[in-house]
C-alpha cells in the first residue's frame, strides 16, 4: 500500500490520507470545496463543485492518474435539489468519460459544504 500526498489538493482535515494506492487502484479521500491552501470555497453549489472536481483532479494526477482513468465515483449532497447542477458541471469535468457513479443525500458534510467526492481510479502503469 503507498499513501499519496499532495499539496496541489487540500491537506486531510483528520486522520486519513488524501489518497491510498493498493492492489493497483487508487482511492481518494472524499475532496470537498477546500483549495488546496485549506480555504472553504463559499456556499455557492457551483463554485463548490467545481472546487471538488479540481480537486480530485490534481490529487489523481499527483498519484499519476487521471480524471480519464476513474473507475468509480461517489457524490454527497447536502440537498439533492443542486443534482441537476452539480451534473452539469461533473459532466464537463468528464467529458466523454464515463465512470459508474453513486449519488447520496447526506444531511450534512464536513464543514458544512454543499458537495463532497471522491473516486477509485486506475495509474496510468497498470494495464
Amino acid at each position: 500500500m503507498e499513501i499519496i500526498e499532495s499539496s496541489n489538493a487540500p491537506a486531510a482535515i483528520g486522520p486519513y490520507s488524501q489518497a491510498v494506492k493498493a492492489n493497483g487502484l487508487i482511492y481518494t479521500s472524499g475532496q470537498i470545496p477546500l483549495t488546496p491552501a485549506g480555504e472553504l470555497v463559499e456556499r455557492d453549489i457551483k463554485k463548490q463543485t467545481r472546487q471538488v472536481l479540481e480537486n480530485l483532479r490534481n490529487l489523481l494526477n499527483d498519484a499519476k492518474s487521471s480524471m480519464d482513468r476513474v473507475i468509480k465515483v461517489t457524490i454527497y449532497l447536502e440537498n439533492m435539489d443542486d443534482f441537476g447542477v452539480v451534473n452539469v458541471l461533473y459532466a464537463e469535468a468528464f467529458g466523454d468519460h464515463k465512470p459508474v457513479r453513486s449519488t447520496v443525500a447526506v444531511r450534512t458534510l464536513p464543514k458544512n459544504v454543499l458537495v463532497e467526492m471522491d473516486a477509485i481510479a486506475l495509474p496510468y502503469d497498470y494495464c
